[in-house]
């Protein structure tokens, strides 16, 4: 039984959401050695490691596996995590048959699947920290209507801008949580009682209020200038410098099947000619066939002997529903293609 005491230092868990426009991703890009995983094309104007922009669940999930296999970086910046909330949305309304959209019917069952899935993309984002990587979360901020059985009536509060099951889930897995907006002061005119709003500093907020969520475990003060620069010091003290790999021109996402569980990893030893994928072939599956090294005789084959469409079926006449299908069942299906199809 071993005791220990003191602080222990280790990567760090944060959550950074704010207005429109106040400058998330550039805040993030000033975490040590930052990657990041681009949801919305934020970063395009920003000299920074990026992954390709995800076009479905299954390849981001492969991003972050990669990075906890191969370590890259020293920081992942998931940017943003409610973009990637949209596409795990997509995810389960295309692994679902007769799901339309995520809402309330079947008593919630859709938003208690999206949470599902949700946590574990924090569950493999923790592993992440575990390996020695800081993880940042940018999010945007959305104004909801908060009432409290104490108090008078109801007011305005900023919170992530993520589904009512989502986004605790996500503040709880956090060692910090800030929020970034822009102070402003009402100035009253005493003679004509004419109020006019002034300032405009950008400002970050550290501790939980009742007009926004905010935590941190660092002991920064409650309201800082929006500057990387007020946090560096804390946050150094918290980490641990961890050696990372060489970069590579070109990271090899394929090595993340390594980190994943089986029935989602391809063989991808064989060395494949690539082919220019068609245009009726949706990005989502477009992508994780240049990921996995899957031609397009191979996926029809897969649609073929899969017994998703009769044999002669072309490839323009595939429905989209099944595309979706396919992208947020990728593991099926390369398990169908390396056990049936493919002859090495």
């Amino acid at each position: 039984m071993n005791i220990t005491s003191g602080k222990v230092a280790k990567a760090q868990k944060v959550v950074l959401y704010g207005v429109e426009g106040i400058g998330k991703s550039t805040f993030a890009s000033q975490f040590p050695d930052p990657l990041f995983i681009d949801t919305e094309d934020s970063t395009l104007h920003m000299d920074v490691k990026r992954f390709d922009k995800p076009t479905s669940w299954t390849m981001l999930m492969q991003q972050v596996s990669y990075v906890k296999a191969n370590k890259p970086c020293q920081t992942l910046v998931i940017d943003t995590i409610d973009w990637a909330e949209e596409i795990c949305k997509r995810h389960l309304i295309d692994s679902n048959a007769g799901w339309t959209a995520i809402d309330a019917e079947g008593y919630g069952k859709k938003f208690v699947a999206l949470a599902k899935e949700m946590g574990g993309l924090l569950n493999l984002l923790s592993d992440v920290v575990d390996s020695g990587i800081n993880v940042v979360i940018t999010a945007h901020a959305m104004l909801r209507k908060k009432e409290e059985p104490d108090e008078m009536g109801a007011y305005d509060r900023y919170e992530l801008k993520l589904e009512k099951k989502t986004a605790p889930i996500v503040k709880e897995w956090a060692d910090a949580v800030l929020f970034a907006n822009y102070k402003t002061t009402i100035i009253t005119d005493s003679k004509t009682d004419s109020k006019k709003a002034t300032g405009g500093q950008r400002m970050m907020y550290t501790t939980h209020r009742p007009a926004w969520d905010a935590k941190n475990r660092w002991g920064l003060a409650e309201e800082l200038p929006f500057d990387y620069t007020q946090i560096a010091q804390a946050f150094a003290q918290m980490t641990i410098q961890q050696p990372t790999a060489a970069p590579d021109s070109q990271f090899d996402i394929a090595a993340a099947a390594q980190a994943m569980p089986v029935e989602n990893a391809p063989d991808l030893s064989p060395e494949r000619e690539q082919q220019a994928v068609p245009e009726s072939i949706p990005q989502s599956v477009a992508d994780l066939m240049a990921t996995n090294q899957v031609t397009v005789e191979e996926i029809m084959q897969v649609i073929y002997q899969g017994g998703f469409m009769p044999a002669d079926t072309p490839l323009d006449n595939i429905p989209a529903d099944l595309w979706g299908y396919l992208a947020s069942n990728w593991g099926k299906a390369l398990d169908l293609l390396n056990t049936q199809i493919r002859k090495f």
